[in-house]
């Protein structure tokens, strides 16, 4: 018996070491990936608008300026103290981008390494009056950041807004707030009912977002604290057992969605010591575990995972939690 373990750890151990070689053969061929990002510092050229540079700042950034807006709603709010305070703020907190730029650089590379079809988009920082629900906006060829939600969650400017959603404003979050617009992009709207089409569509963003962004700690892919996430992670089996148990897979309940996949304070097992110590979006993490066993377990790529339908991956991932 001794002598069987002894086999399968060395087995293990060549497997892994193995799979490493992969994974950093795949990266030097990442690194030739030829990319160009510049961050465009719109926020700073807001401060510093005035009557006579309006039109030329119109001209150049015709996007971030409604037309139902007259030139002198745009030079009032440019005057605007609450305006001028969100500026000093953002200019104290990002004075540069270099960092940001240098991660781009390299997400960049990743994106264009599995979707050679995507270009670098034109990337513009703003400050967006702490508009907290498109902190980053992906659209036709745009990369918008809004600098003004991620200056830190104790930051004066977000008292009144609810924990769990300040505690991802922070500057280390905005790589991964990008990897995931892209990711939700690149997998598609979730079109399923049921639970289980759910689990795996945000599970396949997830998986998405780890190839873009693999120097990231899971923990912050997901958005969650160091604790949080081994929280979520010690607790697997319980969690799925919690899932089968009540038989929640194949429902079409709309309530297990914020309950379970999307931003809360907490998951709702409705189990009052669970929930004081559950994290949100308990069935992002296990959407994320089936599909990696999917792509672990059957010779499929990256574009067949994007197209399959979410039984199939579940059926074929040989998915079992962690104990």
């Amino acid at each position: 018996m001794k002598n069987t373990i002894g086999y399968l750890k060395i087995i293990a151990f060549f497997c892994f070491l193995c799979s490493c070689s992969t994974e950093s053969k795949i990266e030097k061929e990442i690194a030739k990936v030829p990319v160009t990002v510049k961050v465009e510092r719109f926020d700073r050229l807001f401060a510093e608008l005035n009557a006579e540079n309006l039109q030329q700042l119109k001209k150049g950034y015709p996007f971030l300026f409604a037309e139902k807006y007259t030139d002198s709603v745009w030079v009032a709010k440019s005057k605007d103290t609450i305006q001028q305070e969100l500026n000093e703020e953002v200019t104290k907190s990002f004075y540069d981008l270099s960092s940001e730029e240098e991660q781009l650089h390299s997400f960049f590379q990743h994106v264009k390494y599995y979707f050679p079809e995507i270009k670098e988009p034109r990337v513009v920082a703003i400050t967006s009056d702490v508009d907290y629900r498109n902190k980053v906006v992906l659209s036709k060829g745009l990369l918008i950041i809004s600098l003004d939600t991620y200056l830190g969650k104790d930051h004066h400017f977000y008292e009144g807004i609810q924990k769990y959603l300040r505690q991802n404003f922070e500057r280390h979050q905005i790589i991964p707030d990008i990897a995931g617009a892209y990711a939700k992009n690149m997998v598609g709207p979730i079109r399923e009912r049921t639970f289980l089409g759910n689990l795996i569509g945000f599970g396949k963003e997830m998986y998405v977002k780890g190839l873009l962004i693999p120097s990231i700690s899971e923990a912050q892919r997901f958005g969650y604290t160091e604790e949080q996430y081994n929280w979520v992670k010690d607790n697997e089996a319980e969690i799925w057992r919690y899932f089968i148990d009540k038989q929640l897979l194949y429902s079409t309940d709309s309530n297990l969605m914020p309950r379970f996949l999307y931003p809360a304070p907490f998951s709702k097992f409705y189990l009052e010591e669970i929930d004081k110590e559950a994290p949100d979006r308990v069935g992002q993490y296990i959407g994320w575990k089936i599909v990696s066993a999917y792509m672990k377990n059957n010779s499929v790529s990256l574009r067949q995972l994007l197209l399959e339908d979410s039984e199939k991956i579940f059926n074929t991932s040989k998915y079992k939690p962690a104990k």
